[in-house]
């Protein structure tokens, strides 16, 4: 006489083995989600390095002040300082270099922000705006 228990599964294995499954498959699609989310976050942050760098190319290396725009969902703000410089840096028997301290500042979304610094050499004339 064969045993009936020995036929196939009970309900609790069934149960057991259904929840496990539910367990993988709501880890995976939140994994999904996720990698879609920071996908977004770093091809934001990669447009807002594109804008920074142009702006701060765009930029007139002869004018000291802020500038301000907006492009798509982006803010930007450039900001240009003369910067000064200590002499003993001055090439010797030459006016020392007029530097220019370049900020641009993107800011997005809800508090995000990034910003890009450089300096660079400006004329010998520097106007304020």
């Amino acid at each position: 006489m064969s045993r009936r228990a020995d036929a196939g599964f009970t309900l609790l294995e069934v149960l057991v083995a259904v929840v496990i499954l539910s367990v993988a498959v709501v880890t995976l699609v939140q994994l999904a989600s996720q990698g879609l989310r920071l996908l977004k976050l770093s091809s934001d942050y990669q447009e807002a390095v594109l804008l920074a760098d142009r702006v701060a190319r765009a930029g007139d290396a002869s004018i000291e002040g802020v500038e301000t725009g907006q492009e798509g969902q982006f803010n930007w703000e450039r900001r240009a300082k003369l910067v000064a410089v200590p002499d003993d840096l001055a090439p010797v028997g030459s006016a020392p270099p007029r530097l220019l301290a370049l900020s641009v500042a993107v800011r997005w979304g809800t508090g995000r922000t990034l910003e890009v610094a450089t300096l660079r050499l400006a004329p010998a004339t520097v106007t304020t705006r």
